[in-house]
């Protein structure tokens, strides 16, 4: 963590290509973040006035879960997106979109072709940089002078609070608090004038930003979470030291509940091949004797093993065929959907399990 700014980054990099340029994670297949994208796309068209002559651009765009709300009402996009699958995808989609990692060069490439934008928009993206720096000045490059810039990020105070160690993984290289945001924007022309707190990913913040001389008034929702952030202590050390023996207390709260599982002769599935169940998986120890296998919606992930665990990533249906008594969620975030759509395991008395803050058995 620095000392001055208060970000916190991991201190082990993978080069981005190594992760980002062929992905496994395709957006469209968590219907709750479909929505969520529905949403915000609906209430940003009204509140900045976007029009067929307006130009919204996303960064990190995915498979076009996000742009393709704006398609459908006449609104110009273009996605960004370096995984060359995931963008073939969004193309067929009919969202148009560019095959490339964001960042300075970029951003004065498009606004020199005449391709600024009305709204640039971030979703859980600004956490997988590696020159944060870099980035935010292309954001700053490209927004247009009376744009808008919205970013939605993990926030590090439910992080911190809900002991969410898991979303600690390679991807992402930072993790965000409203005071480090405002700082490394503020280095590169931009002001913060709204922020909004957010159910997603655990809890997030969605940030909007514009360049320092734009007519936009600071909203009161700042001074709220500023407020919040002073009162956890965000900008002293000794909050952050804490933090990992809450981790141990988690860690051996899901290896006790495996442990007691096996004794009774209990089988445990999971649900949800997701980035943060491998550094779960792999933080606890956990295998194969634990945990016979993995069920996940995505065809692309289907067929696959989990890193470090090796537990086989199964469709669905697969838990249906082999009747756990427990199936543990691990993208916990998303614990309602997925209760939703796999009612079918209560059929046959079993029970979900979320690991985060502590291992729970849901009623």
């Amino acid at each position: 963590m620095c000392g001055a700014c208060f970000l916190v980054q991991i201190d082990a990099a993978v080069p981005p290509e190594e992760i980002f340029s062929d992905y496994a994670y395709f957006s469209s297949y968590s219907e709750s973040w479909v929505a969520h994208a529905r949403r915000f796309c609906a209430a940003a068209r009204d509140r900045f006035g976007l029009r067929p002559e307006s130009l919204v651009v996303e960064v990190a765009s995915n498979d076009g879960y996000l742009l393709r709300h704006f398609v459908a009402t006449g609104v110009p996009v273009l996605g960004i997106e370096p995984a060359a699958n995931v963008a073939r995808v969004a193309e067929a989609a009919g969202v148009p979109t560019l095959t490339r990692f964001f960042g300075l060069e970029l951003a004065h490439e498009l606004a020199a072709a005449g391709r600024s934008a009305d709204l640039l928009v971030g979703n859980n993206v600004l956490a997988h940089v590696p020159d944060l720096n870099d980035f935010v000045a292309g954001l700053a490059a490209l927004v247009k002078p009376a744009g808008v810039i919205s970013i939605e990020a993990p926030h590090l105070l439910r992080l911190i609070e809900g002991v969410q160690f898991d979303t600690i993984y390679h991807e992402h290289f930072s993790y965000f608090s409203l005071l480090a945001v405002e700082h490394v924007f503020a280095r590169h022309g931009l002001r913060i004038f709204d922020v909004e707190t957010l159910e997603t990913h655990g809890g997030s913040l969605r940030i909007l930003a514009c360049r320092e001389a734009a007519d936009r008034a600071e909203e009161p929702a700042l001074a709220r979470v500023r407020a919040q952030e002073n009162a956890a202590g965000l900008d002293r050390l000794d909050v952050y030291a804490g933090f990992g023996a809450r981790v141990a207390e988690a860690q051996a709260s899901l290896i006790a509940f495996l442990e007691r599982a096996r004794r009774e002769g209990r089988t445990v599935a999971a649900y949800g091949a997701a980035a943060k169940g491998n550094t779960l998986l792999n933080a606890c120890g956990v295998g194969r004797d634990d945990i016979a296998g993995v069920a996940d919606v995505s065809p692309h992930k289907q067929g696959r093993y989990m890193p470090g665990s090796r537990l086989p990533i199964h469709a669905p249906d697969w838990l249906r065929e082999t009747r756990p008594d427990y199936v543990l969620i691990l993208p916990w975030n998303l614990k309602d959907e997925i209760v939703e759509r796999m009612a079918c395991v209560r059929e046959w008395g079993g029970r979900f399990v979320v690991p985060i803050p502590r291992t729970e058995v849901l009623p």
